[in-house]
């Protein structure tokens, strides 16, 4: 046990027994216990801080390796890749689609060579690692577990997590290739892939973190979240793989913004409903496939160009609510983010937010402690019933996908979005700086800019690579990908196994990604035609 500043004792878990006073009928349940609402863990921050886990990715493959082993440095506890556009829709950096956008919004890779120089002299065996890649998923992560061979770490010592959620691509994000059905096929071999060879690998973050960037309230964050997670189960169960075997893996991703007792709220609701979906819909018993196990990230969209050092104030908040809310990992935004990729001194200022939310508050000191709360408790339970009514109507319209195709989720999540900007404008809702207490002598400050001859370097560096490497096998291993792709999914036709042979030869990432367009074609959204 340990003590407040007053020397009084601080219990690990407060409950109705622990105060006098309160109703003894009043029982919220403990952490670690069914349905989880006051965390997956029993101990939580007690045992251990959440991982501090800072995203970080531009230009080349040699900055963005150099930016890591400053985050290292700096106490950074989990590596979390942002890739740019061209990487996330499956393009080389030489693709004429690729123009003026490599490197841009997160690192360039093109190949396992840029691949083994993202993480050179980083022990992939000792280091966590997420990387935000929806649909070229398996190959980042086939890409990954090949530098570690060469490494010589054992593929089932590495941990980490791929994003791996098409379906929120399709309602908010756009970096989609692949048709549902195809996406939901390369998403199941994924789980079978690493249930037989990474088995300490998170295979999926089921973000709701891109719908809320997008518009949408904190109900529909995590209802359309979990539907599309159970269009995940569903389609795993119907490949013929045992819900227990997969979903201790499954993980989730949210978004934490400055409305700090709804966040909490939408956290501990997200796990109550996760848990009851699980047992009650796909009959998991094991415990792990019940726990919402997730990741959080501090609002993007909140930040402000305008005063950008008010956005310190706004992550520390959001990275509050975050941890009172009792996540698992938490990025914190650079300040600087609304008008440029965050500086050194930025991301630094992000990541020492967390370390002082971990280290010099109590809110560490006990596990979920704001259960109990009026205001909590009810807003726990007013965030469940809505989320439950969305999640009724996109199952009454046929599942996720087919929600998807009725253009449901997009359509509740852009009259949320033009709701919030319509309040802002009439100034109904207020943002410091932007359309209240605004400073019309903003103090510069220096930005850091991305390398204008990056294209070509990335450019010259295929070229090079393709003069080097044996053809004949890269074509030989792509033919087996069409083939396989070709075939019905199942136990025997998991694309990955001729998708690493192809990469393992140095085909790249534009041109496996081709190979499956050819045989699967490209998704064009209803409102497209």
């Amino acid at each position: 046990m340990s003590e407040t500043e007053s020397g009084l004792p601080f219990e690990p878990v407060y409950g109705p027994q622990t105060l006098s006073g309160w109703d003894p009928d009043t029982q919220l349940g403990q952490p670690g216990e069914f349905p989880y609402t006051r965390g997956v863990y029993p101990t939580m921050y007690t045992g251990r801080p959440w991982t501090m886990r800072q995203y970080a990715g531009f230009g080349t493959a040699t900055e963005s390796n150099a930016r890591y082993h400053q985050l290292i440095e700096h106490g950074t506890t989990g590596l979390s890749v942002a890739f740019d556009l061209p990487t996330q829709m499956g393009y080389d950096s030489d693709a004429p689609l690729a123009g003026g956008e490599v490197g841009k919004v997160g690192v360039a890779i093109d190949s396992i060579d840029d691949m083994r120089t993202l993480f050179d002299k980083i022990p992939l065996g000792e280091v966590s690692t997420s990387m935000t890649i929806n649909a070229p998923a398996a190959l980042l992560l086939l890409l990954y577990e090949l530098v570690a061979e060469e490494q010589g770490v054992d593929a089932g010592m590495l941990t980490g997590t791929i994003q791996n959620d098409v379906l929120k691509e399709y309602i908010a994000r756009g970096t989609y290739i692949y048709p549902p059905a195809e996406s939901l096929r390369l998403v199941t071999d994924i789980f079978r892939y690493c249930g037989e060879h990474l088995p300490r690998w998170n295979t999926i973050s089921i973000s709701g973190y891109h719908m809320a960037e997008a518009g949408a309230t904190p109900a529909q964050e995590i209802a359309f979240t979990l539907s599309n997670g159970i269009e995940y189960v569903r389609a795993a169960v119907a490949a013929g793989q045992d819900v227990d075997t997969f979903a201790p893996r499954l993980a989730f991703f949210f978004v934490s913004r400055t409305t700090l007792l709804e966040e909490v709220a939408k956290f501990r609701a997200a796990r109550r409903i996760w848990a009851r979906v699980m047992s009650e819909e796909f009959g998991a018993t094991n415990p792990k496939s019940l726990m919402l196990r997730f990741h959080t990230q501090t609002a993007g969209v909140q930040l402000t160009a305008q005063q950008p050092e008010v956005n310190l104030v706004r992550v520390a908040v959001q990275g509050l609510a975050a941890v009172l809310g009792g996540t698992q990992s938490l990025h914190t935004n650079a300040f600087d983010e609304a008008i440029a990729l965050p500086s050194e001194k930025a991301a630094r200022l992000a990541l020492r937010t967390q370390q002082v939310l971990a280290y010099e508050t109590d809110v560490a000191k006990t596990v979920d402690p704001f259960a109990g709360s009026y205001a909590v408790e009810a807003l726990t339970d007013q965030v469940e019933g809505a989320a439950r009514d969305l999640m009724a109507r996109v199952d009454e319209l046929g599942g996720a996908v087919q929600a998807i195709e009725h253009g449901f989720q997009k359509n509740e999540i852009e009259k949320s979005a033009y709701a919030i900007a319509t309040e802002i404008d009439a100034g109904e809702r207020v943002v410091v700086g932007v359309n209240k207490y605004r400073s019309e002598a903003e103090e510069p400050f220096e930005l850091l800019r991305s390398d204008p001859t990056l294209e070509a370097q990335q450019t010259e560096r295929l070229t090079v690579l393709r003069s080097e490497r044996d053809n004949e096998a890269v074509e030989r291993h792509l033919a087996a990908l069409r083939e396989c792709a070709s075939r019905p999914g199942g136990h025997d036709s998991n694309v990955l196994h001729p998708m690493k042979e192809a990469l393992r030869a140095r085909a790249t990432v534009g041109e496996v990604c081709d190979t499956l367009r050819e045989v699967w074609g490209v998704y064009s959204p209803p409102d497209a035609f």
